[in-house]
């Protein structure tokens, strides 16, 4: 039900601005789907949610709103077929991916009305009763898209039907952007001793205030430096094992219920852990995440040691790919001697790669400069000019397009197939 909730905020907003249907609607069903129906306060709620995000007002338009209905309708329909077939096939979704989900819906919503307060006020119920209300929506979500997933995975597209895509959708195919295949060295500043002596002073100062029975949630939102958690009272939601870091679980799986843990290091900071909840083997929990601040000190002996690397450069014998390996503080591409992969130019997110890249030829190297991640090193390894796009140069993006197409063509004739098995009566 937490589409409920996103429809009738802006139901809510809609109405306000459009005195759209003032208290003149009587609930009736208006489809049954197997054993399941679909109430005609569920469709309007959707209805005027979509016309509100395409921005058409139904005083003025009311026949392109009946068909933005009638289109509603549908959709709700074809959700509820592919939910009853996961739940004939026994569709299961990772618990943590649902709270994840939940999570990330009821920040959006936060973030639309302005706070957790304002949220709580539209719903009438406090946040966790929201999430506890609406959770089973965002599973049955997953479900139908595990199903769907499960479904396109056996699909496959043969050569001809490669060449015949190409030459029907060929006018209609974008072209290629400008791209570049890049490598880089990063290296972080990292805290002195002095700054974590400080974060670990500041930590244990917390945790002996929450020790004299200062609240845990209030605190988390008062010095939390975790973005993610803090406005939620340092709540991360159900988790299982393996999925946070290791020196954090093993201290928050050994917590009984409202009990606190030490100070916890990581590499994101010392850590103060609580045990909200345990099911099983998952846990909720809160926590409060003070990290390490680097000085001006440290900032330049990052500087210093960025071009120590630089310097190793004149060494012939010493290659880009065995420094990144060596010195990058990037986990995820220093194995791969700081490989960062293809890009389209205009699509790189920091400006900083954009401009050191404009003034590269390929083959050679950047200065260091500084992003929000710390200090790069730049390597340009190749560079492809926009252009048109080729089956001959782009056979595996054509073959990519045409496997989508023909997954999406499938999908709906075994919906097609699906509603023949299923019952199905509209109301309307």
């Amino acid at each position: 039900m937490l589409r409920k909730i996103i429809a009738l905020f802006y139901l809510l907003l809609f109405i306000a601005q459009t005195s759209v249907y003032p208290q003149q609607v009587i609930d009736k069903i208006v489809a049954i789907v197997d054993d399941d129906i679909i109430l005609q306060s569920e469709l309007l709620q959707y209805s005027l949610n979509l016309a509100f995000q395409m921005k058409v007002d139904p005083r003025v338009d009311q026949q392109k709103f009946t068909e933005l209905q009638s289109n509603v309708l549908n959709n709700m329909i074809n959700q509820k077929i592919f939910l009853t077939k996961a739940e004939e096939d026994t569709i299961e979704v990772n618990e943590r991916e649902v709270d994840n989900m939940l999570e990330s819906q009821i920040e959006r919503m936060v973030s639309q009305l302005g706070s957790e307060e304002k949220l709580e006020e539209y719903m009438g119920a406090p946040i966790s009763k929201i999430k506890r209300d609406f959770r089973d929506d965002v599973r049955d979500n997953l479900k139908v898209e595990s199903l769907k997933a499960q479904f396109i995975r056996g699909i496959q597209i043969s050569r001809r039907e490669v060449n015949e895509f190409y030459s029907t959708m060929k006018d209609s195919l974008p072209n290629f952007k400008e791209t570049v295949d890049i490598s880089h060295i990063l290296i972080t500043e990292k805290p002195s001793i002095e700054a974590e002596k400080r974060a670990l002073a500041k930590a244990t100062e917390i945790r002996q205030r929450l020790e004299s029975g200062e609240d845990f949630a209030e605190m988390a939102k008062q010095f939390s430096e975790d973005p993610g958690s803090k406005d939620r009272g340092g709540e991360l939601g159900f988790f299982n094992r393996g999925e946070f870091i290791k020196e954090f679980e093993e201290a928050a799986f050994n917590l009984k219920p409202d009990q606190l843990s030490d100070v916890v290091q990581t590499e994101h900071g010392y850590h103060i852990i609580k045990l909200i909840e345990r099911q099983g083997e998952r846990i909720n929990v809160r926590h409060i995440l003070i990290r390490l601040t680097s000085t001006k000190e440290d900032a330049e002996e990052s500087q210093r040691y960025v071009d120590n690397i630089v310097a190793m450069m004149d060494d012939p014998e010493v290659t880009f790919a065995d420094l990144a390996k060596q010195y990058s503080d990037d986990e995820t591409t220093k194995d791969q001697g700081g490989h960062l992969g293809l890009f389209a130019v205009e699509e790189l997110q920091e400006p900083e790669f954009i401009k050191a890249i404009n003034q590269l030829d390929v083959g050679e190297v950047s200065k260091p400069f500084k992003t929000r991640f710390g200090w790069h090193i730049l390597k340009l390894n190749s560079r492809e000019e926009a252009r048109e796009i080729s089956i001959e140069k782009d056979w595996e993006q054509i073959e990519k397009w045409a496997l989508n197409v023909k997954q999406q063509q499938e999908l709906e004739k075994w919906l097609e197939k699906l509603k023949t098995q299923t019952f199905v009566d509209i109301k309307q």
